[in-house]
């Protein structure tokens, strides 16, 4: 475990304990949030194709491999079906060729009848006895191992089929000797309009040897079954001989069949089957469908592996980039930030610019006074010593001293918003630090007739903030304020202190609005609204900064032609915060 938390530190990215919140302004984005997402989105957009492609890649060998077994099966089946045609054919000629060669008289002679029946044995096989029967049904000549002769076939199925259809090719029954066997039967019209039948027991051990011979996998079966579903050879697994198959019995066809269906223990099988043609026998070959699948499970199992190989290196690869690039953009954001604290030093030269006009008349009135008064105190002092005591010459006197005092004042704010200054966390009075800002504009409302009115409770505590950033957020909301206001304007300011330690600085003009798209964009840098007319764009982006910076939080409600509501949410104790801030850097 310790093995595995030290690889993860080592290659974590470098963003991974960045959070986003209301207290911190460091990232721009959620990075980890970001990395997830695009993790997710390259993610889907390469595994989908692959799947898309293992899909059909499953489905067509699936169905290619599912053709070649049919089609195997289909041949295989084919192939046995000619062969037992060929078996029966065979036994048949071999009658038909004795009758053309043996005359009637002939066949009822027992010695001759049993040397036909050797021959037969010697050069075919199979042949159990041989009888002649005439047209009674009268077994007048029999060769053969069993006590036959004189037996009457006349109410026997398969004597009056042969009789109709001139051959006769039986199912397996036990008949006299109660044993499995098959006959063939051939009759032979004769001159005097009479006929006989020549018949012989076929041994099935031969059939069964035939089906017997067939190269199949374990759980394959081949059999035979007659029209009524009653099995003619031995089965492993489908029912004995004579006994009734456990599977449906297929429609007949002239062709050769492959179907599919389940046995009796619900397990899928492949069925081949084909009606003997000229006999009551169907020829079924059985396969397991799991078995006869066993290469598209191999396959199948290939194509899963070769899938999960893949994903694991597509993931990999998505994963190093994904890293990369939100690793990129968060050093670049970093830059962005480093960038953005030396511009707020610039942007305060900028708004000193804005304000020498009036700066420079605050400190006119002062030296005009000081300059005449002095000029007075000159002309009194050349002219009269005495009045070196006189109340009058000391108002003047207070007069003087309290003009510079104020000249003195006003050119260290000046400097102290064209100056650059390291944080320092300090106690301060919201109240006195507004109206100490407001100094400045009292003019500009003067002149354009703008109502100004400040809203803060006796009880607002004192808060530690930075003295410097908090006039540069009150410059850049106030500057923008009177901007949109038309001569005429309202402006109010309100403190509110909030729960949990926060205090609310309401900011509230009557000017021309911003719309509800641009509300989205004003804190992003080098954003604004005011084209030609002036404007770099930095200032909402710089005190959306510093509030952030400082664990506050900023928004703004706005609509067009009513005005604008800026509401800062700052601590009333930002010192540990911003220490930790520090140290985190």
């Amino acid at each position: 475990m310790k093995k595995l938390l030290h690889l993860f530190t080592k290659i974590k990215p470098k963003f991974w304990d960045i959070r986003v919140s209301k207290t911190q302004v460091q990232i721009l984005f959620n990075y980890r949030r970001v990395w997830l997402i695009s993790i997710f989105m390259l993610t889907v957009v390469s595994l989908i194709p692959l799947s898309m492609f293992m899909i059909f890649n499953f489905r067509l060998a699936h169905e290619a491999i599912q053709r070649e077994n049919r089609l195997r099966t289909e041949r295989l089946t084919s192939n046995t079906r000619r062969t037992i045609t060929y078996f029966l054919e065979e036994r048949l000629d071999a009658l038909r060729f004795i009758i053309r060669e043996k005359r009637f008289n002939t066949l009822k002679n027992n010695v001759e009848l049993i040397y036909l029946l050797r021959n037969l044995q010697m050069g075919f096989g199979g042949y159990i006895d041989l009888g002649l029967i005439d047209s009674f049904g009268l077994h007048i000549n029999y060769a053969g191992p069993f006590d036959l002769q004189g037996k009457n076939y006349s109410n026997q199925k398969w004597f009056i089929r042969c009789v109709e259809d001139g051959t006769y090719v039986s199912d397996v029954f036990l008949g006299y000797r109660k044993l499995p066997h098959m006959i063939i039967a051939l009759k032979l019209p004769m001159q005097n309009g009479s006929f006989y039948i020549l018949r012989t027991t076929l041994d099935i051990q031969k059939l069964i040897q035939i089906l017997s011979s067939l190269e199949l996998s374990e759980k394959s079966d081949v059999f035979l079954c007659n029209h009524e579903g009653l099995v003619q050879t031995p089965s492993k697994y489908y029912g004995e001989v004579l006994k009734r198959v456990d599977l449906p019995i297929p429609e007949y066809s002239h062709r050769t069949q492959v179907i599919e269906a389940t046995d009796k223990a619900g397990n899928p099988i492949l069925i081949g089957y084909a009606y003997i043609q000229n006999s009551p026998f169907i020829l079924m070959l059985v396969k397991r469908s799991e078995e006869i699948m066993k290469s598209w499970y191999s396959l199948r199992d290939e194509i899963i592996w070769l899938f999960c190989g893949s994903t694991v290196i597509i993931f990999i690869v998505i994963l190093g980039i994904s890293t990369f690039m939100v690793n990129k953009v968060y050093e670049a954001d970093q830059t962005r930030l480093r960038a953005m604290e030396s511009l707020a030093s610039s942007s305060r030269l900028i708004t000193v610019g804005r304000l020498a006009a009036g700066v420079s008349h605050e400190i006119n009135n002062p030296l005009a006074v000081i300059n005449e008064n002095a000029g007075l105190i000159k002309d009194l002092f050349t002219l009269k010593k005495e009045y070196k005591e006189d109340q009058q010459l000391m108002e003047l006197i207070d007069a003087v001293l309290d003009s510079v005092e104020r000249c003195g004042e006003i050119t260290k704010q000046l400097l102290g918003f064209a100056r650059h200054f390291e944080p320092q966390i300090k106690p301060l009075q919201l109240n006195r630090v507004i109206s100490e800002f407001l100094s400045f504009h009292r003019k500009e409302a003067l002149y354009r007739n703008i109502d100004i009115n400040m809203d803060i409770p006796e009880d607002i505590p004192v808060i530690y903030f930075d003295r410097m950033s908090l006039q540069q957020i009150f410059l850049n909301l106030i500057n923008n304020a009177f901007q949109a206001m038309k001569d005429g304007g309202h402006l109010d300011i309100i403190v509110n202190r909030q729960q949990n330690d926060y205090i609310s600085i309401i900011i509230r003009d009557n000017g021309c609005g911003i719309s509800s798209e641009d509300q989205k964009k004003i804190f992003e840098p080098f954003f604004t609204t005011k084209g030609l007319k002036g404007g770099t764009g930095l200032g909402l982006s710089i005190t959306y900064g510093l509030v952030r910076k400082f664990n506050g939080d900023i928004s703004v409600q706005s609509k067009i032609g009513e005005g604008t509501t800026f509401t800062v949410t700052l601590p009333i104790n930002s010192e540990g915060d911003f220490q930790n801030e520090n140290l985190a850097r």
